[in-house]
This record gives structure tokens, sequence and C-alpha cells, in this order.
């Protein structure tokens, strides 16, 4: 198992797993953007459309999987528009030869405006909403927010993969462990809940009914502003009035501590060096070389040192602060 990865997930086997779940594919797959997993649209013999999930092979435990969905029935039972796996007699988990997938309903809409006030103070009351429930609970299974994988783990995959020009290795691991130390410093979050984890743009869908998440895929424990910050765009001045709105409909639901605004920095900065150790890692699976091919070029790793001087001046300068009411 230990080579087990999509090689085999050929589209016979896709629709084969589906109807051995007791779904009817009477269309083709239409490939969706997703590259952790293998994500297809379908419809049945009565033109329902469908979205599967094939897991990524020993990504996440069964028991985290499993988590994953009971979080989405939870939140879809409370009535937040979460699009929550399906049941077939009970199980939203199904395998077949080997490849764990679950089936959702297809549900469209359009791309969040993140410069769009209205929009943000919608998100915000929404997300309250979800955190007033995640609040209630905690994962058993899921990880967490940690400065242990998401930094230093981070950090051991990027240098053991050697694709760091050796010309850029000394100015690159000098700023890269630099930044590193600083954001594992001020990473001192105190009250942490279940997150959805994996907040921006592309991962919220809007309809005239309002804002629906299509992907509880990353959800972690972690510190409430996770889930708030990545809809963050702008200057500072932009910003600040971004948190101030998105809190405005937040706290109309749940309660924000803005001593969490401290964290939003470490909180980047664990999302960049994750991402650089993510490509690295993923770099043997055929859709990465031909999704980011700019990755493995020696122009890639000179920008990332720029970008990590740029997060360096970020987590020192002052936190962002709500506006006096």
């Amino acid at each position: 198992m230990a080579n087990f990865d999509f090689k085999a997930l050929s589209p016979d086997t896709i629709i084969d797993g589906l109807e051995s779940a007791g779904f009817t594919v009477d269309s083709g797959l239409l490939a969706l953007n997703s590259y952790e997993n293998r994500v297809y649209q379908f419809h049945d013999d009565k033109l329902t459309k469908y979205v599967t999930k094939f897991y990524r092979p020993q990504r996440w435990q069964l028991a985290q999987i499993r988590e994953e969905h009971e979080f989405s029935f939870e939140l879809d039972e409370q009535e937040l528009p979460i699009v929550a796996p399906l049941k077939v007699n009970g199980e939203s988990l199904f395998e077949h030869k080997g490849y764990h997938f679950a089936v959702f309903p297809c549900r469209g809409g359009r791309i969040f405006e993140v410069d769009n006030l209205n929009q943000l103070e919608w998100m915000g009351r929404f997300v309250g909403r979800i955190h007033a429930v995640s609040a209630q609970e905690s994962f058993q299974h899921r990880p967490s927010f940690n400065i242990d994988e998401m930094l230093y783990q981070a950090q051991e995959t990027i240098a053991a993969s050697n694709f760091v020009p050796s010309v850029l290795h000394k100015p690159f691991f000098t700023i890269l462990t630099q930044v590193i130390e600083v954001a594992a410093q001020q990473y001192k979050p105190k009250q942490q809940i279940r997150l959805h984890g994996d907040c921006h743009a592309g991962n919220i869908l809007w309809r005239d009914e309002g804002p629906h998440f299509v992907d509880l895929d990353d959800c972690r424990t972690g510190p409430a502003i996770q889930d708030l910050w990545m809809m963050l765009s702008g200057d500072r001045q932009q910003q600040l009035l971004q948190i101030d709105t998105l809190l405005m409909g937040y706290e109309e639901f749940f309660s924000f501590e803005s001593s969490q605004l401290v964290l939003i920095e470490s909180l980047r900065t664990m999302r960049v060096v994750n991402y650089m150790a993510w490509l690295c890692k993923r770099w043997q699976d055929p859709a990465f070389p031909q999704n980011f091919p700019w990755f493995n070029t020696e122009k890639y790793w000179e920008q990332q040192i720029l970008m990590l001087k740029e997060q360096m001046s970020a987590l020192q300068q002052p936190p962002l602060s709500l506006l006096p009411a």
C-alpha cells in the first residue's frame, strides 16, 4: 500500500464504484478542479446532478474522514448551508478497489466577492453560526493547526525534497528558518474550536439565498480567526474595514476574542510554508507538474525568498485592531 495512489483510478473504476454504492451514472464524468482528491460531476438517469469525491489514499485515516462527514451532518441538521455527503443505508463513506469515496448533491453558485462588504457581513454571520455549533463539541480524530506539523515538519519536507536550487539554498533556508521562528513564537492560541479550516473564496459559492460551503475536507481544530482571515484582502486600511465588517455579522451569533487578531500572520505563515511543502510532497503525482509547471524552477524559489522576506515584515508589524465602536 506504500505506493498506492490515483494511477489505478480509471473512469471505469469510478463508475463501478458509484454503481456499487447504489448510484446510477447516466453521463460522462466531468473532472472538477481538485488536486488533493479526485472530484467528478455526473448525473443519473433522472438527470439529477451529483459530485463524487475520491479521497487521496493515505492522506486521512478513515476515522478522520468519518468525523468530517459527521461534522457536515451536524451543521446541516442546524440548517446551515453546508453541502453534506449523501447517505445510502446509513453510510456516507464508500469503498471500491481500495479507494474510499463520498457522493454529494451538486450545488452551483457564483464566486464569493471578497471586496463586497455586504457579502462579507453575511459571511461573518454564516461563520459565526457555524462556530456557535462547532464550539459545542470537539474533534477526536481530526488534527489541529499546530506549528510542529505546519511549520517544522513542512520545513523538513522542503529540505528533504532537494527542489531548492543549490545556488539559492542558503538565502532560502536562512529566511525560512527566521520566519518560522518568529511565527512559532507568535502562535499561542487560547480557545480552539472545530473549524472549516480552509475558508477561502474558492470554497464559498454564492446563490440568491446566500453563501454555502462545498468542502469540509480540511476541517481541523484551531482558533476562530482561522476561518476569517483568508477573507481579508488589500492594504491594511482595507483589511481593518473588512475584519470589522466580518465581525459585525459574526458577533450576532458567537463572541470573538479580539486578542486572536495577533495570530493572523502566524497562521498565514503556516499556510504559505505548508503550501510549498505540499507541492514538494505531491510532485510525483502527474497532475502536479501538469498544473503547476512553474513550481520546479529557479524563478519560483527566488520568488519564495522575496515572499518570505515580506512575510517576515508582516510578522513584525502591529496586528490588526478593531475599529472603535
